[in-house]
C-alpha cells in the first residue's frame, strides 16, 4: 500500500470516530471495520473495502448508532448491489428514503424492512429461485430489494420509478428524493447504469 493510500485511510478512520480529542478512538468500531474489510468479497481489494466502509460508516452513524448493525448493513448493501450490477450508494439511498435504515419498518401499504419490499415479491423469489425470503432479515431484505430495483431499467430514474410505483417514467418526487441522498454520499453519479446480461435475465417480466 502506498504512503498516500495509508494517509487517506488514516484520515477516514479518524473521521469515522468523532470523539473528543482527549478520548481514544473506539476500539470496537475500529475492529469491526477491520474485520469487515478483511471479509468483504465485493470490493476490488482490501484497501477499497476499508475506505468505503469507513467513509459510509461515518455518514450513517447518526441513523444507525449500533456499530455492528451499521457495518452489517453496509457490507450487505455493497455485496447485493454489486451482484445486481447497481451502484452501492444507490441502494443505500433507497434504504434511507424507504425506511431511514430501520430494519423492522412496516409501511401502511405493508412494505417491510430496510428496503420496504412488498410481500408479494417473496412469492416471485420462491418461484424463480426456490428461496424463502424473510423480509425482516437484513440480508434477505437487501437481496430482494436490489433485485427488484435492478429490474426497473437501465437508468437510475427508471429503476427508482419502477421500484416506487411499478411504472417506468423519468421524473417523480420519489426519484428526486432518492437522487438527493445519493448525491450527498457520492459526487460521481453516472447518467446511466448499464445492467449486465445476467441481471437483465433476472429482470425479465416473466420473473414476477
Amino acid at each position: 500500500m502506498t504512503v498516500a493510500r495509508h494517509i487517506l485511510l488514516a484520515f477516514l478512520l479518524l473521521a469515522a470516530l468523532p470523539l473528543p480529542a482527549q478520548e481514544s478512538p473506539d476500539p470496537v468500531l475500529r475492529e469491526l471495520l477491520r474485520q469487515a474489510a478483511n471479509d468483504a468479497d465485493s470490493f476490488p481489494d482490501r484497501f477499497d473495502a476499508q475506505v468505503w466502509l469507513t467513509d459510509m460508516s461515518r455518514r450513517l452513524r447518526p441513523q444507525v448508532v449500533d456499530h455492528a448493525e451499521r457495518i452489517a448493513i453496509l457490507k450487505r448493501a455493497h455485496f447485493e448491489a454489486r451482484r445486481a450490477d447497481l451502484p452501492p450508494e444507490l441502494v443505500l439511498a433507497v434504504i434511507d428514503v424507504e425506511s431511514n435504515f430501520d430494519r423492522f419498518a412496516i409501511s401502511v401499504a405493508g412494505a417491510q424492512g430496510l428496503m420496504q419490499v412488498m410481500p408479494f415479491w417473496q412469492k416471485a423469489l420462491k418461484r424463480k429461485y426456490d428461496v424463502e425470503v424473510d423480509l425482516f432479515d437484513l440480508e434477505d431484505n437487501v437481496m430482494a430489494g436490489a433485485l427488484v430495483l435492478s429490474r426497473g431499467g437501465k437508468t437510475p430514474q427508471r429503476m427508482l420509478s419502477y421500484y416506487n410505483t411499478g411504472q417506468r417514467v423519468n421524473s417523480t418526487p420519489y426519484q428526486r428524493k432518492v437522487m438527493r441522498y445519493w448525491r450527498s454520499i457520492d459526487a460521481q453519479i453516472p447518467d446511466t447504469v448499464e445492467l449486465t446480461a445476467s441481471v437483465r435475465s433476472v429482470s425479465a417480466e416473466s420473473w414476477k
